[in-house]
Parts: structure tokens; C-alpha cells; sequence
């Protein structure tokens, strides 16, 4: 996505710094980080462990306040916010999708993923949304009888279900093999691409890098450096 083509910022951070406090001891997970994330991207967010990543991204998805800073998304700062604002915040406008799937398991794919356009205003279809992820013919099973990459993508469903400007992923394919990863991988860029939606992905795995639009390199709670990508590559390209 050229400069030409990226759209809107979606959320704008300004130094934004997070210190957790262990009774006499600060942990300082983020640093005085400035970063914007546009309309329509997809990102992908890499760095070590406790390097700051999923801090910085529940800090934008409102899971988490930063210690001081900035966070505004569109127009709304929502470091000023209370619950009740943040609660809407999150459920109107953002999707999650985390390394493990936090599916119901007494609840089949298509009643989890319900679940979410019931308190959505203006939800997707949950069987259009499983339709979306690949799982058309699935949609009657319980967890316990899906694989873990299709356990994965119900999860997807279920966030792209509320029609979410951003969707936040936690190392997605974290706890999956080769192949199936590549599978959750094809489905994040078709909601991205399809859908629109703003999507940001955290991983270890660097190959992961080349399908995004801008690589954000993350190290010891700071951005260290952030990348365009001139071309993006397909998941199918991926090697790992």
C-alpha cells in the first residue's frame, strides 16, 4: 500500500509509555512509542519476547491504559475514556484474535459466533461470517470436533462478525503447524483485503513479515524500526 493508496489514520499514538509495578520493582514493557496505523493496512508487528508487542496492541485495542501518553482512534482519545466508553470502544470497533481460540465448547461454531452479532449494532451474519473463514460446511460442529486451524478461523469469524474497523492479532498462527498457519494466514489477508478492515498481526516469525504492507520492529519496549513493503506477498509464498 503506497502512500497514495493508505487511507485515513485509524489510530494515532503518541508517546505512549507502560510501566507495570512488581511491589518494589518497575517493569517498563513500553517506551515513548509514536506510531500511526492507517485504513485499510494490513501491519505486521515483530520483535522479541517482553520486547513490547502485545502491550503495545492491547494498549489500541483498549484491553489495557498506558502509564502516560497518547491513543486516539479517529477522533476519539481514548485515554481520557471511562469504561463504559471503552466497553463500546471494543465492542464497536475492534476485533481480536489471540494464539489460543477461547471458543465455548459446549456451543458449536456457528452459536459461538452468534454470540458476538447479539450485542453487535450492526453485525454480520454469523453464518455469512463463517462462509468468509472457510467454514461453510462446519458450521454445525463443536470445538472439540474442528481442528485447531479451524478452530482459528471460527475465532476469526467471530471478531470480523461485529463488522470491526481494526482487527488485532496475537500471534494467530502461534500454536499452529506449517500448513494450517498458512491457511489462518490466506483468510486474515482476504478479510483485509475484501473487507477492508485494518489488520495487525504480532509474530515471532519473521517470513510473516512479507505479506504485510509495513513491517514494525520492535525491540525492549520501543519501536526500533518500521518497513514498506513494496510488493506483499501471497501466505502461499511464505516460507518458514
Amino acid at each position: 500500500m503506497g502512500e497514495a493508496e493508505r487511507g485515513a489514520a485509524v489510530f494515532r499514538a503518541r508517546g505512549l509509555t507502560k510501566i507495570y509495578r512488581l511491589g518494589e520493582v518497575e517493569v517498563r514493557a513500553l517506551y515513548e512509542v509514536d506510531l500511526d496505523l492507517y485504513a485499510g493496512e494490513f501491519v505486521v508487528i515483530l520483535g522479541p519476547s517482553g520486547g513490547g508487542k502485545s502491550t503495545l496492541l492491547n494498549i489500541l485495542g483498549g484491553l489495557d491504559a498506558p502509564t502516560s501518553g497518547e491513543v486516539v482512534f479517529r477522533d476519539h482519545d481514548l485515554t481520557t475514556a471511562d469504561d463504559a466508553e471503552m466497553t463500546q470502544f471494543r465492542r464497536e470497533h475492534v476485533g481480536f484474535v489471540f494464539q489460543f481460540y477461547n471458543l465455548i465448547p459446549s456451543l458449536t461454531a456457528l452459536e459461538n459466533v452468534a454470540l458476538v452479532t447479539e450485542i453487535s449494532a450492526d453485525p454480520m451474519d454469523a453464518r455469512e461470517a463463517l462462509r468468509r473463514v472457510g467454514l461453510a460446511d462446519r458450521m454445525d460442529h463443536f470445538p472439540s470436533q474442528l481442528s485447531g486451524g479451524e478452530q482459528q478461523r471460527v475465532a476469526i469469524a467471530r471478531a470480523i462478525a461485529k463488522r470491526p474497523d481494526v482487527l488485532l492479532c496475537d500471534e494467530p498462527t502461534g500454536a499452529l503447524d506449517y500448513p494450517t498457519g498458512k491457511v489462518v494466514l490466506e483468510v486474515l489477508a482476504h478479510i483485509n483485503k475484501e473487507l477492508g478492515t485494518t489488520v495487525a498481526v504480532i509474530t515471532h516469525n519473521a517470513a510473516i513479515a512479507e505479506m504485510a504492507d509495513r513491517v514494525i520492529r520492535m525491540r525492549s519496549g520501543r519501536i526500533a524500526e518500521i518497513l514498506h513493503n513494496a510488493r506483499r506477498a501471497s501466505p502461499a509464498e511464505l516460507v518458514w
